[in-house]
């Protein structure tokens, strides 16, 4: 059994304060869903969790297994057993979802033999074109292809837990249902726990939450179960909107081609 454990977390940027005392406990084969309004701190969250420059944590801890995360590069943090499943998937042209997977599972010392056929069970699993395997990572993918991609490469690599980043943006309902079903799935066949970012219901529908939270201010408010998304849908986050959002704008700049470049160099 696994457990990740955000405690007291405060996190700014250019001394503006955005998470502001999270606590969140994560275990093995739970489904954690965050929803919340914009500027709220969703995005910082995964941010800070997988290390990306240009945020300053100031208090709090982050352990994987009593690993602590914040001490760690981004891609130490990944070799601890973390998964992002970004918003917005990066292109890298001349590497190959197969070549990348490949030197990966080295890095973490995984085994590597029997790859490809790995990687055709699981693209027919979400009905993920083969040919999309031997061309470069995400380059001239819809966005819809980028997020099977994505939920690809979760599937192979096996981290211990996954950030899914609005994982439902870009994907129709069929799209949605397998890559959803497929996380859903990793959490019976592997143990995946799974913190999920979004804004809709939809997600919920087919992966189904152990867990709602709502993310405002800086930190969890409420929590509660599936009712609480289909409340939420009525009724929305006006009680906990507040004017000073910032996050919205500070968290999409800098985003370009390397999703852990400093947006504020």
């Amino acid at each position: 059994m696994s457990e990740l454990v955000i405690s007291g977390l405060h996190a700014s940027v250019r001394g503006k304060e955005i998470l502001r005392g999270l606590d969140l406990v994560i275990r093995s084969g739970e489904v954690h869903v965050i929803m919340g309004p914009n500027g709220a701190g969703k995005s910082t969250l995964s941010h800070v969790l997988m290390g990306k420059p240009g945020y300053e944590i100031t208090a709090g801890s982050v352990l994987l297994d009593g690993v602590d995360l914040l001490v760690l590069e981004p891609h130490e943090r990944a070799h601890a057993g973390l998964f992002l499943a970004m918003q917005y998937p990066t292109e890298v042209p001349g590497v190959s979802i197969e070549e990348m997977l490949t030197e990966a599972l080295v890095a973490t010392g995984h085994p590597h033999g029997g790859l490809r056929a790995r990687l055709e069970a699981e693209a027919e699993r979400i009905e993920f074109d083969t040919r999309f395997l031997d061309r470069s990572l995400n380059v001239d993918f819809s966005g819809g292809e980028k997020k099977r991609n994505e939920t690809l490469q979760l599937a192979v690599l096996q981290p211990k837990f996954a950030i899914l980043d609005e994982l439902d943006s870009g994907l129709d309902v069929d799209a949605l249902r397998l890559c959803s079903r497929r996380v859903e799935a990793a959490t019976h066949e592997t143990g995946l726990g799974v913190l999920a970012i979004t804004h809709y219901k939809r997600l919920l529908d087919e992966l189904r939450p152990d867990f709602v939270h709502v993310l405002a201010k800086g930190a969890i408010q409420v929590t509660g179960g599936l009712e609480l998304a289909e409340e939420l849908e009525r009724t929305g986050y006006s009680q906990w909107i507040e004017r000073d959002t910032v996050e919205t704008s500070v968290s999409i700049a800098g985003f370009g081609d390397d999703p852990f470049a400093d947006p504020f160099a």
